[in-house]
């Protein structure tokens, strides 16, 4: 039986033979294996009582040495502003992180892990990890070869968006 997913990429090319469906070929299973590698999860962070947005805050705030701003959180994860500070809002009424001015820039503040967060994350990550190590481990030998793979997918992703990102930023600039 078909999935969905392939019902789709089907049917769009039955409709319009002339468009090259092939791109979506590729992100199709991207996205399925996003969506794998999270249901995977999911009971190690319901568990915990978070949410995915909270576990990716907390593992790079974990081992930081000092305090991040939310900017520079943002920009990390590649999330919105928005969406890291109503995460971070959400932690501080836990009681998983604090904020504190931020001596170098008024207008911003530090976060840092309190205790209480250190060991829900200390409790958490290395159960994510064995989730996600059991779902790769039939991988075997063709692990290596998958990730060189994923890199270079990625690399090539970047590279593109960049020089597009540069190309618009030229092209607006000489207008």
């Amino acid at each position: 039986m078909k999935t969905l997913r392939e019902r789709t990429i089907e049917r769009w090319r039955e409709h319009n033979p002339a468009l090259d469906t092939s791109p979506m070929e590729l992100v199709s299973q991207i996205k399925r294996i996003s969506e794998l590698l999270d249901h995977a999860v999911e009971p190690v962070y319901a568990a915990a009582g978070l949410s995915a947005a909270d576990v990716e805050l907390l593992v790079p705030l974990r081992y930081a040495g000092e305090g991040i701003t939310a900017i520079r959180l943002a920009e990390h994860l590649g999330m919105s502003r928005a969406g890291v500070s109503k995460t971070l809002g959400r932690l501080e009424h836990r009681g998983l992180i604090t904020r504190s001015p931020n001596p170098d820039d008024r207008r911003s503040a530090l976060v840092c892990l309190t205790s209480t967060g250190i060991e829900a994350i200390d409790d958490v990550f290395p159960r994510e990890l064995e989730s996600h190590a059991m779902l790769l481990s039939a991988l075997g030998p063709d692990r290596a070869g998958i990730l060189q793979a994923l890199q270079d997918l990625a690399c090539t992703m970047e590279t593109r968006i960049h020089r597009t990102e540069n190309s618009t930023e030229h092209t607006a600039g000489s207008s």
